[in-house]
């Protein structure tokens, strides 16, 4: 008789953990790789909830060893209007808003005098 409660006790322990193992999101063995950010310049805010963000770098070629600037312009969702051409703002990486709209703002850090 012990020995048929044990095996009960057994597969109710398993099974709560194996429900709370997929309720975490751990039997899928993934998880949600952290968000890139990136600081940049507002260059067009003329569409509704969208603003344009440059993002210069500077990295070294590797031939001439010489530094040039690369730019990369990202289209990122502004939910209040609130940024204007000029404004250094900070964007994170998000799902896909759009066909090229694939960031939000996070941040206005700094508005130009």
């Amino acid at each position: 008789m012990s020995v048929t409660a044990t095996a009960t006790e057994d597969a109710t322990a398993q099974g709560t953990a194996t429900a709370q193992g997929t309720a975490a999101g751990e039997a899928s063995g993934r998880e949600r790789p952290e968000r890139q950010v990136v600081q940049g310049v507002v260059r067009s805010s003329a569409m509704d909830k969208t603003i344009v963000v440059e993002v210069r770098d500077r990295v070294m070629h590797p031939g001439y060893k010489k530094y040039i600037t690369r730019r990369r312009r990202f289209m990122a969702h502004d939910e209040t209007n609130r940024c204007e051409v000029g404004d250094v703002v900070r964007i994170v990486s998000s799902r896909p808003l759009s066909r090229r709209k694939t960031w939000r703002l996070l941040e206005l850090v700094e508005r130009p005098s």
